[in-house]
């Protein structure tokens, strides 16, 4: 069986001679929205359902804390998950990462929605939480890389960017998916019967994700630019992370630095759904209030990314990325300020302009720029071990941002901003210091 795989990989098959960009996109963003719809439903349960039923304390800092640590568990597993499935993916073919990925982020996320509450087991509780979240953030790791890779490598030079932004696209309709199914569950049901089973209805609906993600990603074609680098040995040459370290360290330094923009969703679609919702800083606004704010949020990134996608190969890459991180940074603290004021309108005009427009330039192109810095043999690889690393030490700013400014602070909308956009001015650094893209075709970006 073994031979009959390794002869699949090697050889082209009839109908893969072929690129095929529109096919490679769908499958991206089919994947990507049914992936991140598990993701995105444990990002809004750690802040909005957690705290009381894993992690219950006489602090509400300390139950806050502990259930947003837990949402940056999932990406300490993700640089582990980013070597071991990028490899896969550089030396075995993109379509079977991405089916294990999909396979194991379904089942996790099932699970969670099984687990008994600290009430009932006490410690073992929050510790298969964690046991779970490590799992999903291996499986979510492979991802993106094998999706956007297969996708740039299947797409004609002029629209790298246009086709690999359906993927991005995918994980913000999977976003989307995880709000419309906790949303009216929220607001209909009772809030004690949401916190003692509603929650789990959108976590067991996962196993869905299981079978359509299995039928999905078997159709995937392989592109045919990697099929011939097969042929000729180059993907098993050598381990792709030791490739990388040899060839293009600084490339994937300044990849993990890049990602610190992600900051901009830690600060506004995470700390500040805590920040509007949780007692101890007596904002007051509902769960339910909050749900729609991050569902409008994601609809407006569904309909700007594939704009900023097609911009990006006309005007490069790299310009909308600094423009739209240093943006989305200096508006964060007007987003959590329009949280301050009690307004829900101010608050829903702020999540758009700020994540619907300024940081989807970034967040829209930089899939494909971060692909355009690895050669072939590496691709995966480096673009899911930066991405992850840098997501990693990323997803700790929620729980810095709450150490910072804990519940009865004064100026938090100042004290985060001002450290939101530090952060994002970091990162457009790295952003400049990146070799442009535009106009050159992945033979050049080879050497």
């Amino acid at each position: 069986m073994h031979k009959t795989q390794r002869d699949v990989h090697l050889v082209p098959e009839a109908g893969r001679t072929q690129k095929d960009p529109k096919k490679a996109a769908m499958s991206g963003w089919i994947g990507g929205a049914l992936e991140y719809y598990d993701f995105a439903l444990y990002s809004l349960a750690a802040t909005l359902i957690f705290p009381a039923t894993f992690f219950p304390s006489e602090n509400p800092t300390v139950g806050i804390i502990a259930s947003l640590a837990t949402y940056a568990v999932g990406y300490v597993s993700r640089p582990i998950g980013a070597i071991v499935l990028g490899a896969y993916g550089d030396r075995h073919g993109r379509k079977h990462v991405l089916v294990f990925a999909m396979l194991l982020m379904g089942f996790a996320t099932f699970a969670v929605g099984l687990l008994p509450t600290y009430a009932q087991v006490g410690i073992l509780a929050p510790a298969l939480l964690v046991l779970l979240r490590l799992i999903q953030g291996f499986a979510v790791a492979g991802e993106l890389g094998g999706a956007s890779a297969m996708i740039v490598e299947h797409a004609p030079d002029a629209k790298r960017g246009f086709f690999a932004s359906f993927s991005l696209q995918g994980t913000q309709v999977g976003s989307i998916l995880a709000t419309a199914v906790l949303l009216p569950l929220a607001a209909i049901l009772p809030k004690d019967q949401f916190a003692a089973w509603g929650w789990r209805i959108p976590f067991l609906l996962s196993a869905l994700v299981i079978l359509a993600g299995y039928i999905i990603r078997r159709r995937v074609q392989e592109p045919p630019a990697y099929l011939a680098n097969a042929e000729t040995g180059n993907a098993k040459r050598r381990f792709p992370l030791i490739d990388i370290l040899r060839t293009r360290p600084w490339a994937l330094v300044l990849c993990v630095i890049m990602t610190f923009t992600n900051v901009i969703g830690m600060a506004t679609l995470i700390f500040g759904v805590s920040y509007a919702t949780q007692k101890g800083y007596g904002i007051g606004f509902s769960a339910s209030d909050f749900l729609w704010v991050t569902l409008v949020a994601n609809i407006a990134a569904v309909m700007t990314i594939p704009v900023f996608g097609a911009l990006s190969d006309r005007i490069g890459r790299r310009s909308l990325m600094v423009v739209g991180g240093i943006g989305g940074g200096v508006l964060s603290a007007g987003y959590l300020w329009a949280i301050d004021q009690r307004s829900l309108v101010l608050v829903f005009v702020c999540v758009v302009i700020v994540q619907g427009i300024f940081f989807q330039m970034w967040n829209a192109t930089f899939a494909t720029f971060f692909q355009e810095q690895f050669p072939m043999r590496m691709r995966v690889t480096g673009f899911a071990v930066s991405q992850n690393v840098g997501l990693m030490l990323a997803s700790f700013f929620p729980s810095i941002f709450t150490a910072v400014a804990p519940p009865g602070s004064a100026n938090v909308p100042v004290v985060i901003g001002l450290t939101t956009l530090g952060i994002c001015l970091v990162a457009a650094l790295a952003t400049l210091l990146s070799p442009g893209t535009k106009g050159k075709s992945l033979e050049e970006l080879e050497s």
